[in-house]
Parts: structure tokens; C-alpha cells; sequence
């Protein structure tokens, strides 16, 4: 498919914002200029299957990328499917994500992973890229023998929903993980400080008797596994950052120069505690925190601190999110709703730019997987056309039941945002 964007906001080199068309064939940005007429992106790219997209009033960013969703397949296909979640990506402007290995069979051989690209192959929506577990069926008590025969087919590696509790297994997975030089997303949450809690141990839990999950049980680990990255030379991505504790760790880890990113999700930014209502929707881990934490969430993001915003899109069964804050499930979605929201509190609100918003949700989570194209900070001739059209004027309310994935969970419900995507274009298609 050849693809003439007309008269759009274009996100190009250097991180401006112009006014430009865009001329898109065999699945790259050809030609960017101030004007390209019909009858030249048919000289250039042909004539046959030339679609043109009027994009004024629009504005086109490299493609949207999120380093942290669950599609829950296999094993766990009446919460989601590849399928339903690549189409929910695909709903939300996200041309790239990367699917966390809380499956059945876990990826942690190449015969278990093959069957999760088997069908990631088969769908088209988007670019799907997988993490195989740190450990031997992701449970934290022995390394694989395969980090090296996955490498080149992953993301990355994760064990996600669990924290690798041993620091002995970890500093070994690490030492193998470097060699192959992909980078370790750690999941940080200390298993014997959680005491069986499900909400942030703040007011609301005290007062509403409900279990709480304490603020150390997460950033204990962020602090032991920066000691590991620093002895063992790994890449270390810090999942779901949700504390002020654990941001300053991050912040002091790059003082030091040392190779530690972390991801937020939208929720962290926007809810604390004191928002909760006992329904599932209000429910994920790490939990909704303190406003002290979600001010400093806000000062990663602006001073850089935080590298980039990611989802943690967790679909579940209805049957497993209406329950109460103690019964249900742990996991809220956000793919269709991650980029308006993030416009909506950081932009729109004037806390960053839109070329810092960018930088968190396309550029930056794109280096961090090696993936060629935008090196220039925005969209040039020769990138991939992996482009994420989007109306920053456009406002309307989350209504769950228009989503395309299987989960309607999101504490973002009957909320009002701004910015929402138009057009999802990954391959050129």
C-alpha cells in the first residue's frame, strides 16, 4: 500500500513541529516535504493502491510504543488473545508492544516460545515482541539454559508478576543476560513484606480495613537488583515504577552512570490511594500510592528520571474484575486509553512538551529495544512507517464498552480526555 498524509502537524528530525506531507511506500517514509501533489507520489511510488489521508487539524508522530502488555496467550486465552489485544494496541496508536511471559507453557525454552510466535506471526495489526522469563518456569528458582538461543526472538527478559526473590539467582540470570545484551525488565516487589495485602498501605487501606501493601516491598528490590546491575554489567529495566523511593533510587543509579531505566503507567500519574472505590477496576499491582508518590512520578517524568510510559495492560474476565478491592483480580487495561491520558495530565496540563511526550512513548522505548528508525528524533525519508495519527483537539469519555481488547477494567471509566488517536499505520499498512 502507498500512503499520501496530507497537510499534517508532522513530528520531524530534531523534535519540531511542521506542517507537512508525507509520502509512505513499501513499508517507509519516502518522501517528507512541505507539499507532495497526487501526481507526484504517483511518479515517485506509483499510482496503484495510492491512498491519500487528509491530515488536517491531525498530527503524526513516530509510532507509539509500549514495553509492558499482556495478551494472555496461551494458556490464558478467555482473558485476551494475541488477536483482541493487538487490536486493542492497534485501537490505542500503538504500532509496537512488548507481551510479558506470565503464560502456559512460560517462554522459557525456544520450543515454549515458538508457540507464542506461532501466533504472533499470524496476526498483522501490530509489531509484537515477546520477553522470555529470567527463570525455569518463571517461578525464581533456576536460571535457563537458553538466554542465547532466545535472544535474537525477544524484547528481552522478565519474569513479570513475580520478583525474583533469591539475589544469588538473580546476580546469576544477570551475568548470562548481559552477555546476550538485551535488557533484564525486573518486576520489584519482596515477597515477605506483602503480607498478604492487595491496596497501598496508606489511609484508605487503615481506615477501610482492607490489607496493605507497603511502599518497601517495591523499591527494597529497585535498591537490591541497581546493586546487581552494578556488579553484573546488565541492562536493567525497573517494571511499573510506582514509589517516590524508587524513582530517587533510578535518579541516583543514573548519576552514577550506570545502565538502569524504569517505565510508569498513565494510572500512577493520574490516581493515588484516596481515589479508591472497593471495585476490581481500582485494582492492579503495584497498587495506586500516596500523592507524595505520584508528585515525584510526575518530577521523574518531567526531569527525565522516568524513560518511558508503558501500560501494564492486564485484561481479565469480567467475572474476575467485578468483584471487591480484596477479590478480584490484579490488573486494570490501558492500551486504549494510555496516550490521551498522557496528553491529557502531562501536556495538556503543562507539566512537559509534546517532544517529551513523544520521547517517552515512542523514541525512547524504541532504543531501548534496538529498533531501528527516528534516530533523527522525529519522522525523516527512510524511517519505517510506523506512524501513529492522532487529534489533539478531539475530547470524549472512556466508555469500556467500545474497547476492542476482551478487558473493560480501567480506573480511567466515565473519565473525560483529550488527544486521541485517528490512525495506526504499521508497516506502511
Amino acid at each position: 500500500m502507498k500512503l499520501l498524509i496530507k497537510g499534517g502537524d508532522v513530528f520531524v528530525s530534531g523534535g519540531i513541529m511542521a506542517r507537512k506531507d508525507l509520502l509512505v511506500a513499501d513499508g517507509v517514509v519516502v518522501r517528507v516535504a512541505d507539499a507532495i501533489l497526487p501526481e507526484e507520489a504517483e511518479a515517485i511510488a506509483g499510482g496503484e493502491d495510492l491512498r491519500i489521508i487528509d491530515a488536517d487539524g491531525l498530527t503524526v508522530l513516530p509510532g507509539l510504543t509500549d514495553l509492558h502488555v499482556h495478551f494472555r496467550e496461551p494458556g490464558f486465552e478467555y482473558k485476551e488473545t494475541i488477536a483482541g489485544g493487538a487490536a486493542a494496541a492497534r485501537a490505542g496508536g500503538f504500532t509496537t508492544v512488548c507481551t510479558m511471559p506470565n503464560l502456559n507453557p512460560a517462554p522459557d525454552t525456544p520450543e515454549n516460545l515458538r508457540r507464542q510466535l506461532d501466533a504472533i506471526r499470524a496476526q498483522h495489526d501490530v509489531q509484537i515482541l515477546p520477553y522470555a522469563t529470567i527463570t525455569r518456569n518463571r517461578i525464581g528458582e533456576e536460571t535457563l539454559a537458553d538466554y542465547d538461543a532466545m535472544s535474537a526472538d525477544v524484547a528481552g527478559f522478565s519474569d513479570d508478576g513475580s520478583g525474583v526473590q533469591s539475589a544469588d539467582v538473580m546476580r546469576a540470570a544477570m551475568k548470562r543476560i548481559a552477555a546476550t545484551g538485551k535488557m533484564l525488565a525486573a518486576h520489584c516487589e519482596v515477597n515477605s513484606l506483602l503480607r498478604g495485602g492487595y491496596i497501598h498501605d496508606g489511609h484508605y487501606a487503615r481506615f477501610n480495613n482492607h490489607r496493605g501493601i507497603c511502599s518497601e516491598s517495591e523499591w527494597k528490590e529497585i535498591e537490591r537488583d541497581i546493586e546487581l546491575a552494578e556488579a553484573t554489567g546488565v541492562r536493567l529495566h525497573i517494571c511499573h515504577i510506582s514509589t517516590a523511593e524508587g524513582v530517587q533510587l533510578v535518579r541516583d543509579a543514573k548519576r552514577r552512570g550506570l545502565s538502569v531505566t524504569c517505565e510508569t503507567a498513565p494510572h500512577y500519574l493520574w490516581f493515588t490511594d484516596a481515589d479508591l472505590e472497593n471495585t476490581g477496576r481500582w485494582k492492579m499491582n503495584p497498587p495506586l500510592r500516596s500523592e507524595y508518590d505520584r508528585r515525584e512520578l510526575l518530577r521523574g517524568i518531567a526531569d527525565g528520571t522516568i524513560d518511558a510510559i508503558a501500560t501494564d495492560h492486564a485484561p481479565h474476565a469480567d467475572s474476575e474484575k467485578s468483584k471487591d478491592l480484596e477479590h478480584s483480580a490484579m490488573g486494570v487495561v490501558g492500551l486504549e486509553t494510555s496516550f490521551a491520558a498522557s496528553y491529557t495530565r502531562l501536556v495538556k496540563e503543562g507539566r512537559i512538551d509534546m517532544a517529551r511526550l513523544v520521547e517517552l512513548m515512542s523514541l525512547a522505548p524504541r532504543r531501548l529495544l534496538g529498533l531501528k528508525g527516528f534516530e533523527s528524533g522525529g519522522i525523516a525519508e527512510g524511517d519505517p512507517a510506523m506512524l501513529t495519527v492522532v487529534d489533539l483537539n478531539s475530547t470524549r469519555k472512556v466508555d469500556p464498552a467500545r474497547f476492542k481488547g476482551k478487558g473493560r477494567a480501567t480506573p480511567f471509566e466515565g473519565m473525560t480526555l483529550t488527544g486521541w488517536p485517528c490512525f495506526t499505520i504499521v508497516s506502511g499498512v
